[in-house]
């Protein structure tokens, strides 16, 4: 990895794949929400509904950050699970499946930038 990574449970997996895995295994057994924070101070948040995720990239805990999109990508879904309880709904174009989700997350984590080919949302 460019940069370390932590879980928000304070446990530093060894490579994006040892990543990959912890959040299959969360999402597997109902947490849908993961934050892992870098040396640097970055967040990288995923938020799933097991269908499609929300990845945001944030430099800081002030920062609005940014997102993955999907653009073109009709209507919305619910089931995003927050771990305060709360139940979220987002338009299909402000996330991905869950399957290139986990591919930009892993870009990320080994590239230190979001994939180049991904549409981006700037939210600053």
């Amino acid at each position: 990895m460019i940069e370390p990574w932590v879980l928000s449970d304070g446990t530093a997996p060894a490579s994006a794949a040892a990543v990959l895995a912890v959040l299959r295994e969360r999402i597997s057994t109902g947490q849908l929400e993961t934050w892992l924070t870098s040396a640097s101070g970055r967040s990288l948040a995923f938020i799933s509904n097991t269908a499609r995720a929300m990845v945001m990239l944030l430099d800081d805990e002030d920062d609005p950050g940014e997102h993955a999109m999907d653009p073109g990508a009709s209507g919305s879904s619910d089931g995003f699970i927050l771990e305060n309880g709360q139940h979220d709904e987002y338009p299909n174009e402000d996330t991905l499946p869950l399957a290139d989700a986990l591919q930009v997350v892993e870009h990320i984590l080994t590239t230190g930038a979001p994939p180049p080919l991904t549409a981006w949302s700037i939210d600053r």
